[in-house]
């Protein structure tokens, strides 16, 4: 147990301190405004104030937590043993060289995505405006790292202090925009597909796709008995998160009302657990959210608790709040589609903070490190350069015993076109932390 003293509890303040005591660290702690009791306190304490309490170990504070408001900051990045870090301080009695606490904030909270920026041709946030890309450490899981520093000093000074033993873990989740490239597109996207080819002169394509149409050959995209293998084998904890929408331009999947693709769900809900995939449309149409969960509700048969936008097109705090508002407890869109790494800055799960109600709400985040599309199209990178960047991030998270969790499509998988040879990545991945993963399997 630690005792924390402030001048003042806020609600930016509180949640940070669940953030990284709870979240991150697993340890209990108790707030305190009583500057008498806490000099009294014996046993572990700090405080984070402007004015130390004592002699206690003392973390001084910026402005942000105190703040209700929503404003451009001056952000000077200084390393700190080695590490970036931000919101600067210079008292001589701080443990700390920064307020951790601000710093930690301002990047789980996402708040520069509060402020003015230039959005991409999706109208999302790009990850060339975050602070963490300009300065070269989007890589780095900085709260988690930052934590691990706080524990360090804390233990220094209190070597009796216990701290949750935390285990890397490992979630497989894969997206699925299309669920076959061929078969069951209907005959207009059948004749249209073939019509493509011919003009194009792709005659082998042409005869793959009528093989796979009329002659039982398998469809490319139409490799989950493959990936449920891997479930077995590794006894990875799996989310699937299933584009359910009309057609359009950025949707393409299967209909909604095929029952060879509701069949394909309810055995993918045998191995692991899925989720909506909001459909590219339902950014500017709110009532197709409602509607897809509903209908992917229908099928099997059980609530929809997750999900993960498609395109990650997504705005905060609005697309949240409409996750929230259809019982959606769980979102796992927290990351880029064209670069990898730490989006908030952290490899752990939290709570979405609002800024804009400034409150903490109950829908769980769940940042991702990796996609398939991001290594390959953003990043440019072949398959053995994108082996060596997984490692990379994969080994950041363990040594802060965080939780990775990648993302790819059953296309990156299909061994056609563009991701011949992909497979190796993956299955290369999943070996590699499945050696460290000792955490019970989830079905």
């Amino acid at each position: 147990m630690i005792l924390v003293y402030v001048d003042k509890i806020t609600n930016r303040l509180g949640y940070t301190l669940n953030l990284i005591f709870k979240d991150i660290l697993g340890v209990e702690y108790t707030i305190t405004t009583n500057r008498e009791n806490f000099a009294k306190h014996i046993g572990a304490k700090f405080s984070y104030c402007k004015n130390r309490v004592k002699d206690e170990p003392f973390i001084y504070s910026t402005d942000l937590l105190f703040e209700t408001t929503i404003e451009i900051k001056e952000m000077e990045v200084f390393y700190f043993e080695e590490n970036p870090a931000i919101f600067r301080t210079y008292a001589k009695e701080t443990i700390m060289p920064f307020d951790i606490l601000a710093a930690s904030f301002y990047f789980v909270s996402r708040y520069e995505e509060y402020l003015p920026f230039i959005q991409d041709n999706h109208g999302r946030y790009r990850y060339e405006e975050s602070i963490a890309f300009q300065n070269c450490f989007l890589h780095k899981p900085i709260v988690n790292i930052w934590a691990k520093k706080l524990v360090d000093k804390l233990k220094s000074i209190y070597p009796d202090l216990e701290f949750a033993n935390h285990f890397f873990r490992f979630y497989n989740t894969i997206d699925i925009d299309s669920a076959y490239s061929f078969k069951e597109k209907g005959m207009f996207r059948k004749l249209y597909g073939f019509t493509k080819d011919l003009f194009k002169g792709n005659f082998s394509e042409c005869a793959y796709r009528f093989n796979v149409i009329f002659r039982g050959k398998t469809d490319p995209y139409d490799n989950f008995d493959y990936q449920i293998s891997l479930i077995k084998k590794y006894k990875l904890k799996t989310i699937y998160f299933i584009l359910f929408g009309r057609y359009g331009k950025y949707d393409k999947n299967i209909s909604p009302y095929n029952k060879r693709f509701h069949r394909l769900i309810k055995y993918l809900c045998d191995y692991a657990k899925v989720g909506i995939h909001p459909s590219y449309s339902s950014f500017d149409q709110e009532e197709e959210l409602t509607i897809q969960i509903k209908e992917l509700e229908q099928v099997i048969h059980k609530p929809i608790i997750r999900s993960r936008f498609h395109y990650l097109r997504y705005r905060l705090p609005i697309s949240y709040r409409r996750l929230m508002d259809n019982m959606i407890s769980d979102d796992y869109s927290m990351g880029y589609s064209k670069t990898i790494g730490f989006r908030a800055g952290i490899c752990s799960g939290y709570n979405f903070f609002d800024l804009e109600i400034d409150g903490e709400t109950k829908l769980r985040v769940h940042p991702f490190a990796i996609m398939d599309v991001a290594l390959k199209d953003g990043l440019g990178l072949n398959k053995d350069e994108a082996q060596i960047k997984i490692k990379q991030i994969v080994d950041e998270i363990i040594a802060v015993k965080g939780d990775f969790i990648s993302v790819w499509h059953n296309q990156s998988l299909s061994e056609r076109y563009q991701w011949k040879g992909w497979r190796e990545v993956y299955e290369n991945m999943l070996e590699y932390v499945s050696a460290v993963d000792r955490t019970p399997f989830e079905k």
